[in-house]
């Protein structure tokens, strides 16, 4: 592991970038003790803090655990799925948002993502993922839910519905797609939408994956999608106007 003194980047985070290669070459694997501070400070020809504030990079994005005791130190971490929603969440975000994607893109990829899901979610959801959707439709149904609260229990429920392939590697990339672009939907749509629509859908929705009908699903979705894409469009229209 080899770090450039003469480069501009930031030497904590070099350090970082060239342990969490080291992990995903395989050279430092699961439950491997890494070197302690001293080595590694020895080792990089840097100070101790600089070590500590790689090891904290490193620790943010649940790559290595520490322990305490003697025979304590810092280790790697067997990185799960759900430990990695976040940063996808956290990255699609900054993404939609720093090169302004217009809403139309946005909503023509996760629509097309999430419907070439819906298959599988047909095909393997089990009874909790439906029950977590029906109470995602009951809850959209209850009167004086916030609009804040609605677009919390739309999210929920395409969550459900994608965690219903029960592919971890599809949830993980589909985490973006709803958790992410969902809420710019949201934003644009949500004080315009008709409630009982979005209902009407999401129960079509769910009584499609209820039956294993995968062709059903599909449907829902296309038609979730036309009526998505059709009002932002009018929202859009109508600010344009009064601008």
């Amino acid at each position: 592991m080899k770090i450039d003194p003469n480069s501009a980047a930031d030497l904590s985070a070099q350090i970082a970038s060239a342990i969490r290669d080291a992990i995903v070459d395989g050279d430092l694997i699961v439950n491997q003790r890494l070197p302690s501070e001293a080595e590694l400070s020895e080792q990089f020809e840097v100070s101790r803090p600089t070590v500590r504030e790689a090891l904290k990079r490193l620790a943010a994005q649940s790559l290595i655990r520490t322990q305490r005791g003697a025979t304590g130190g810092a280790f790697v971490n067997k990185l799960s799925f759900e430990e990695a929603y976040p940063q996808q969440i956290t990255t699609s975000t900054l993404l939609l948002s720093m090169n302004a994607v217009s809403f139309e893109t946005a909503c023509e990829a996760r629509y097309a993502l999430e419907r070439s899901c819906a298959p599988l979610s047909a095909k393997r959801r089990s009874a909790d993922h439906l029950a977590t959707m029906r109470a995602e439709i009951h809850r959209q149904s209850q009167p004086g839910l916030t609009d804040e609260a609605f677009c919390a229990s739309d999210v929920a429920f395409h969550r459900a519905l994608v965690d219903g392939a029960q592919n971890p590697v599809l949830s993980y990339q589909l985490a973006g797609a709803v958790e992410a672009m969902q809420p710019l939907m949201n934003m644009i749509t949500f004080s315009a939408r008709d409630r009982a629509k979005i209902i009407e859908l999401h129960t079509q929705l769910a009584d499609a994956l209820d039956a294993h009908d995968a062709g059903g699903a599909d449907a829902a979705l296309a038609e979730l999608e036309s009526y998505t894409t059709n009002l932002a469009v009018s929202v859009m229209e109508k600010r344009s106007s009064k601008a």
